[in-house]
């Protein structure tokens, strides 16, 4: 090897290693079948958590390596280390579920490495090819473990439209992206930021054109509206662990990119970009809040949340400064923890039959599994933003962010939006402590589902107590990004 060439290969460390990882697993997968998955689940998991280790130790400051197109910054350590956490949980969440159901095929923690690998890279793009290539090693792998239960309709459909809808998307992605390059001709997020931040240097309206279609295929990652029709579908249909993965990771990935998009390449264009952002970002709350009040199933109810949530995040991106950054991770910290909380209590509705999904199936969980039951309604509160839950704590620092950004309005929108989504998450609560029982739902809860329900439980509970870690790493990591 050149000497030469491993300063520029440590900064990339954490991938390098996930990428010959998730080698080494497909490997053993090979040659030890399908009864080797749930040790792959174990080692997966570590191969993650070695990955997060090396995230920590990698350098200071900013670094720039493969020829400008790969970067390290605080705000990518602290972005890539949610969804290294996100995907964590997800396998952890797995483990059970891919035994009841006859899921067990090695290949299943190795494609959520696979996708994380995307994610890392997505975040640490410095360069719209490396953009593309990161989102499209993400969206491979994710498309086919959306249909992973191959004896399933609404798997084998859920993973079909994700994959066309996400096809169409990412075309409109790559064909913003060469709009981008024909007129200012480069790829570079430096270059770029330089060209089009001098009047008359580039053609500013074509420019504009390539940047809306870039804009259309990053809200169809995130399921911002209007490009959200995928969402209840694919949540819907695929395997709950998956939906879990879904709803965390790849939108803590997909939304880190877009704050670096934004607030990097096109940051002299902020004023064109900003009103399309507040637009998206109005129309994906109140469709949140007004599309979950009548689902009956609760996996489609926490598609419809997981929209209004990113419409909120979104909100910091609007603001398009150091705080609306710290806002967005903040919140973002917050939503995973609350996320893989209430998909947990989700995966434990499971009876002799198999897993039941309608919302009418917790009636009475406080008189059949009133832990189960404490744990859901924290989760409920939280998601709603009632103080002094995490949740609301999210909320307020991308609202207080929108107000001094004089953002008014779309402040106004988010809280009423907050009230009227309250709703069907207050709804929940209703039925599982004012409404007769059904019948209960299997016992005991697994070992592991019991550690991430308590421990996400705690954290949503509790964050009032000492904030202060979360608030300092989101700070640093905004400055970073918006100094």
């Amino acid at each position: 090897m050149d000497p030469h060439a491993l300063p520029a290969l440590l900064p990339a460390l954490p991938e390098l290693w996930l990428c010959g990882a998730a080698l080494a697993l497909l490997m053993i997968g090979v040659f030890g079948g399908d009864r080797s998955t749930r040790p792959l689940c174990y080692l997966a998991i570590a191969a993650l958590l070695v990955t997060f280790v090396l995230l920590l130790l990698g350098p200071e400051g900013r670094t720039v390596t493969f020829s400008g197109m790969f970067v390290v910054d605080p705000f990518g350590v602290f972005t890539k280390g949610l969804v290294l956490i996100g995907a964590m949980l997800a396998i952890v969440l797995s483990l059970g579920y891919i035994r009841h159901e006859g899921m067990e095929r090695f290949e299943f923690p190795v494609l959520i490495v696979l996708a994380t690998v995307g994610m890392l890279l997505m975040i640490s793009a410095n360069d719209l090819i490396a953009l593309y290539l990161g989102l499209e090693m993400q969206s491979l792998a994710l498309y086919v473990i959306a249909a992973f239960r191959r004896d399933s309709l609404r798997s084998t459909e859920a993973g079909l439209k994700y994959f066309v809808l996400g096809a169409l998307a990412s075309g409109m992605l790559l064909y913003g992206a060469s709009l981008v390059y024909g007129f200012t001709g480069t790829t570079s997020f430096e270059d770029i930021a330089r060209a089009v931040s001098v009047p008359g240097a580039t053609d500013a309206l074509g420019t504009l054109v390539g940047l809306v279609f870039i804009l259309a295929g990053l809200a169809f990652k995130v399921s911002a509206v209007p490009f959200h029709m995928w969402t209840p579908d694919v949540y819907e249909g695929a395997p709950t662990p998956v939906t879990a993965l879904f709803a965390v990771a790849p939108k803590v990935a997909a939304i880190g990119l877009f704050l670096r998009v934004m607030l990097e390449p096109f940051a002299a264009l902020a004023g064109d970009w900003q009103q399309v952002i507040v637009v998206i970002s109005i129309a994906s709350m109140v469709l949140g809040a007004l599309a979950a009040i009548r689902q009956t199933s609760i996996k489609r109810l926490m598609a419809y949340s997981s929209i209004g949530h990113m419409g909120y995040a979104l909100i910091g991106l609007a603001a398009g400064s150091a705080e609306g950054v710290r806002g967005v991770l903040i919140y973002l910290a917050i939503y995973v923890v609350m996320n893989v909380g209430t998909f947990a209590v989700i995966l434990c509705m499971r009876r002799g039959q198999g897993m039941v999904e309608d919302i009418t199936e917790l009636a009475g969980l406080s008189r059949t599994h009133p832990m189960l039951a404490l744990a859901m309604t924290v989760f409920m509160f939280s998601l709603a933003g009632v103080p002094p839950l995490a949740g609301f704590f999210g909320k307020l620092y991308v609202f207080m962010a929108a107000i001094h950004a004089e953002l008014y309005g779309l402040a106004v929108v988010g809280v009423v939006a907050s009230v009227v989504g309250a709703y069907y998450y207050v709804r929940i609560v209703k039925l599982m402590y004012f409404d007769a029982p059904t019948d209960a739902f299997e016992r005991p809860i697994r070992g592991e589902m019991a550690a991430v329900l308590v421990a996400t439980g705690v954290l949503t509970a509790l964050f009032f107590v000492y904030p202060a870690p979360l608030l300092a790493g989101a700070a640093t990591a905004a400055a970073a990004l918006v100094p």
